[in-house]
């Protein structure tokens, strides 16, 4: 499996919320641990928060360390793209194992007219101690547990 990059998609669908509202969640870029579970903070060490270049640091998750320390990474936003509601970003240091790691949240709206759609993909080199299947799990329960907290948020 040497080489061969790990790829993941898991999508959730909200009911009330609508695309436009959630993105707005999604785009405050420095505030991920308001919605991800485990996350216990997150907050801005470079640049201004949801511009391009901008860099995040997190404590937590559901990803163990790799040094038995708390898990901890730095995550670069790479793109961001406001007309079609999608935003990509890269982990440049982190204890948990991850290397070359890209990811990309799309939010849009249901086909119905009804709610939205989140997708989340990734990208990443094998982690040592982990399977892919593993980790496309991790992803689709945190993204779950997201959604309904913004959802909640949003006071429907």
């Amino acid at each position: 499996m040497e080489g061969k990059k790990w790829e993941g998609k898991v999508s959730t669908r909200l009911r009330r919320a609508r695309a436009k509202q959630i993105w707005s969640l999604f785009k405050d870029f420095f505030n991920l641990h308001k919605w991800f579970s485990g996350l216990e903070t997150s907050y801005g060490i470079y640049g201004s928060n949801g511009e391009l270049g901008c860099i995040r640091y997190c404590l937590g998750g559901s990803i163990p360390s790799s040094d038995g320390c708390a898990a901890w990474s730095k995550e670069k936003l790479i793109a961001i793209d406001e007309i079609n509601l999608s935003l990509s970003y890269e982990i440049v240091g982190s204890n948990i194992g991850f290397n070359s790691y890209v990811s990309t949240i799309r939010v849009s709206p249901a086909d119905n007219g009804d709610g939205c759609m989140i997708e989340w993909s990734f990208v990443v080199d094998p982690v040592n101690g982990l399977n892919v299947e593993d980790l496309v799990t991790k992803y689709k329960l945190g993204l779950e547990s997201m959604a309904k907290k913004m959802e909640e948020a949003l006071n429907y």
